[in-house]
């Protein structure tokens, strides 16, 4: 939340800067300084979204693995068996 303050503050700073009374060039200094912390500011806040996005994969509720399953048991089949009088009924 800190950084999220410090942009709302640059933000305010940059749109007041040019009614302040400051001399052309001091006003190119501050602009620049102020341009420089705000392109590290916002690189740190894209680093740590990236970090924490890759320590939290993505996982669903609904999706849950067979504990039961063993791929080397023999596969039970089932056969059902269709005659024409269970269709024609």
């Amino acid at each position: 939340m800190r950084r999220e303050r410090i942009l709302l503050l640059i933000g305010i700073w940059v749109a007041v800067l040019p009614y302040l009374g400051f001399p052309s060039s001091w006003k190119t200094v501050l602009l620049s300084l102020t341009g420089l912390g705000l392109v590290y500011i916002s690189y740190m806040m894209y680093h740590e979204a990236r970090l924490s996005s890759k320590e939290d994969p993505e996982t669903f509720e609904n999706f849950s693995e067979n504990s039961d399953w063993n791929e080397s048991e023999p596969k039970e089949s089932v056969t059902i068996e269709i005659t024409e009088e269970k269709i024609n009924s």
